[in-house]
């Protein structure tokens, strides 16, 4: 089994992915999207992205790291996964699953899974542009507003000559309402052969196994449910005992680690309170946490809290 660390815009960046690569389990990370319009990005772009191209596109524990492109100009999306790859990215990741307004409205993300053609342009493009001992994959969902072009889509993106394709089990318009419609991936394998990496719903070490079950794939890719269960993708490889609360608290004392300063304020507590909003779901005693950290800014008060 493979298990990927899913590209989560404004949440997985390289400090989140070099935190959960530490506790275990995961194979490969993909980063945020790197959005690509009409122009040739410069080199400090990708390394604010991706880090890790510092470290020949590994994390700290020697996971591999793939840089995600969003765009809807194949020639541009090609010229940009030229540069990525250059600087060290292991392969190319195209993002068709976005569902955001403010990227659909822009033509990118979600909204082409409405035009299969488009689809097979750009990933075209980009393996053209890559050489052939890096892999270029895509990441989509089940449709736009429905599953209609489900097969299709998937298809042209075979034909294309992706090297893999990550299915979240939804529609855009489902956004991340539950259920995830994980049999579609297998109706979607049924009429392709192309590698299939299953995402979606996936919280803990049963969701993976029925998840599996359902979809006929053998791979899976780990978001929300990692961040709310920060050692679920050794739980379900290993079979680890999933974290108790103790142990998360622990984990975000060691996060404190990562404190660093941006343009809009303190890292950390903002990130703290954005983790915990994931924690909730699984822990109980976050919920009652969080209500005390909610207000403060300063990164030893909240530490004081965690370690009480």
């Amino acid at each position: 089994m493979k298990i990927i660390l899913a590209p989560m815009e404004g949440v997985v960046d390289h400090l989140m992915r070099d935190m959960l690569t530490q506790v275990g389990g995961f194979d490969l990370c993909v980063t945020e999207f790197i959005r690509v319009v009409a122009t040739q990005l410069p080199d400090k772009v990708f390394y604010r992205m991706c880090p890790e191209l510092h470290n020949e596109g590994y994390t700290s524990t020697g996971v591999k790291v793939k840089v995600q492109l969003l765009g809807q100009d194949p020639y541009w999306l090609a010229q940009n996964a030229q540069r990525a790859i250059a600087l060290g990215s292991h392969g190319v990741d195209l993002n068709f699953g976005c569902p955001a307004k403010t990227v659909n409205k822009s033509k990118g993300g979600a909204v082409l899974l409405q035009y299969p053609e488009t689809l097979y342009d750009i990933v075209k493009a980009v393996r053209d542009a890559v050489p052939s001992e890096h892999e270029v994959t895509a990441k989509v969902r089940l449709g736009y507003e429905d599953t209609s072009l489900a097969i299709e889509n998937a298809q042209a993106i075979e034909s294309a000559g992706a090297s893999s394709l990550v299915v979240h089990a939804r529609t855009k318009t489902d956004g991340y309402r539950p259920p995830a419609y994980w049999p579609w991936i297998a109706k979607i394998k049924a009429n392709t052969t192309i590698p299939l990496i299953a995402n979606g719903e996936i919280w803990s070490q049963k969701d993976a196994l029925a998840c599996i079950e359902q979809s006929h794939t053998s791979d899976i890719m780990l978001g929300r449910g990692a961040l709310a269960l920060p050692n679920l993708a050794a739980a379900i490889k290993f079979g680890h005992k999933p974290y108790e609360w103790h142990e998360v608290k622990s984990l975000l004392v060691d996060y404190t680690g990562y404190e660093i300063y941006s343009e809009k304020g303190l890292y950390f507590p903002n990130r703290i309170k954005q983790w915990f909003s994931y924690l909730k779901k699984q822990y109980p005693e976050a919920q009652e946490m969080f209500m005390t950290l909610r207000r403060m800014k300063d990164a030893d008060e909240i530490v004081k809290v965690l370690s009480a």
